[in-house]
């Protein structure tokens, strides 16, 4: 099996070269990998299928593109919780829960549930993914959303800005709690933003980056698995 696997992307603008190199990198990988998994935070804020931004008539389109040549399946990131079914019905990707156990034993998450220091976090993230809350924003307006989302990305940065950086990466016994339950032999997931490899005693854990200064992959052939990373200035080439 040949996969590849994205995370926090935080694309915001469809003109950027992190923009730019993710419809590069998807249209080329199609062609080479079995299936394609992005873990989460895809854009810097998704406010609703109804979004009428050009970032979003273009992600819709690259996506659609490539998923008619290799299945894209996307997890819900703390960017992206309100991708909806119009989402997946206009790119043909297949949406995830967050954990999600693969046939051979790989354990994908989007990584912030593992972060279980940051309470504060995991206070919002829990009203984040409320369904009855998430009803409720989708009532809004476009614009009241547009607002909403900006003050939600202010409000992120600063409240990151004033935490003790331990606290945003994850639990040690967290994590091993998650790989004892499922039984995995390897866990892939970004959020944190350090990207990594770390081999523990009894699984591996992957730890994509996020594609500020460059661009982050994880790829897999077989029962081997390597990060990539890849600048965002220049085309991308395999």
């Amino acid at each position: 099996m040949k996969r590849l696997f994205l995370s926090d992307l935080h694309l915001l603008c469809e003109d950027t070269g992190a923009f730019l190199r993710f419809k590069e990198c998807l249209q080329q990988e199609a062609r080479r990998v079995d299936e394609i998994y992005i873990l989460g935070d895809l854009v810097e804020m998704w406010i609703g299928d109804d979004d009428d931004s050009k970032i979003a008539a273009a992600l819709k389109q690259v996506l659609r593109s490539t998923t008619a040549d290799c299945p894209v399946f996307i997890m819900h990131g703390n960017r992206d919780f309100l991708f909806g079914e119009a989402f997946t019905g206009a790119t043909g990707v297949t949406m995830l829960a967050d954990p999600f156990l693969t046939t051979d034993g790989i354990l994908l998450c989007h990584g912030d549930t593992l972060c279980t220091d940051d309470l504060s976090y995991q206070r919002l993230r829990q009203t984040l993914r409320d369904p009855q809350w998430q009803a409720e924003i989708l009532q809004k307006t476009l614009n009241e959303r547009k607002v909403f989302g900006a003050g939600l990305r202010a409000q992120s940065r600063s409240s990151n800005a004033n935490k003790p950086t331990n606290i945003m990466d994850v639990n040690a016994k967290a994590t091993q709690a998650l790989m004892s339950h499922y039984g995995a032999h390897t866990l892939i997931h970004g959020h944190t933003h350090r990207p990594g490899r770390h081999e523990h005693d009894n699984f591996l854990r992957l730890v994509m980056g996020a594609w500020m200064h460059c661009g982050w992959l994880c790829r897999q052939n077989g029962s081997s698995f390597s990060l990539e990373c890849f600048s965002l200035a220049r085309r991308y080439e395999i």
